[in-house]
């Protein structure tokens, strides 16, 4: 990975700001963030619980309108879209790795990672053929066929990955995709997530795992909704305690 960007990047925050509640209730989640993820790059995000990591990728994916500031994806401002808009754009650009999984327990494996291809127009039996090439790349293609309440959430996991992956997302958002897997699962996860990146496009991975991050070309520190240091690969190992991690 070198060090030159093209001129536009991927996604752009500019002075975000979130803020809930009024008076005495009022949050700060975030604080006047500025970031740029450019293509080819991954960024992860560390912070204490609390610091606003969560609330940077759900403004950043669109599934939250901040306070203040914007969110361009690849020059588009989304803060200024309308809901149909910013649903085209999550299908086709953004793909989002939850916490939660969010799986549809009606849905099979391959018609859950399918869904946002068939949603933007692809053919059933397109859209299948991706969902099933993604699945085998998350080594689940014997689950093709299995109900979320059929699978560990290990595999869950891994087909909600496999969803935020198909088709040619621009960019990737994965708020602890490691969470449920073990550690040679997790590791197997982010050299995907990384081989996704090499091959162009821009990821933001929120983890608090010093190994995780080690795969990140950029290390971005939060606290308290402000990013309090933002450092290279190269120089994040060595603060990340010295954990092994992306070779």
């Amino acid at each position: 990975m070198t060090d030159q960007r093209p001129a536009q990047p991927v996604l752009q925050l500019e002075n975000l700001v979130r803020t809930h509640g009024t008076g005495a209730t009022e949050v700060h989640a975030l604080r006047g963030v500025d970031l740029a993820v450019h293509p080819g790059e991954l960024v992860a995000v560390m912070g204490p619980s609390g610091s606003g990591k969560s609330t940077l990728l759900t403004l950043a994916g669109g599934l939250d309108r901040p306070t203040g500031g914007r969110v361009l994806v690849e020059g588009t401002d989304i803060t200024a879209a309308n809901r149909r808009q910013l649903a085209a754009l999550r299908r086709r650009s953004i793909g989002y790795v939850f916490q939660d999984y969010n799986l549809i327990p009606a849905l099979t494996a391959a018609e859950n990672v399918a869904l946002p291809l068939e949603l933007d127009g692809v053919s059933a039996r397109k859209a299948r053929a991706a969902a099933l090439a993604a699945l085998e790349e998350m080594e689940l293609g014997a689950t093709a066929d299995r109900f979320p309440d059929e699978m560990s959430g290990g595999q869950q996991q891994r087909v909600a990955i496999a969803r935020a992956l198909v088709g040619d997302r621009r960019l990737v958002l994965a708020d602890e995709p490691t969470g449920a897997l073990d550690s040679e699962t997790g590791e197997s996860v982010l050299a995907l997530l990384r081989s996704r990146c090499d091959a162009g496009a821009a990821g933001i991975l929120v983890t608090h795992e010093p190994r995780f991050a080690a795969w990140a070309d950029r290390v971005v520190f939060l606290r308290d909704g402000s990013i309090v240091d933002s450092t290279l690969r190269s120089h994040a190992e060595s603060l990340l305690s010295g954990q092994a991690g992306r070779p």
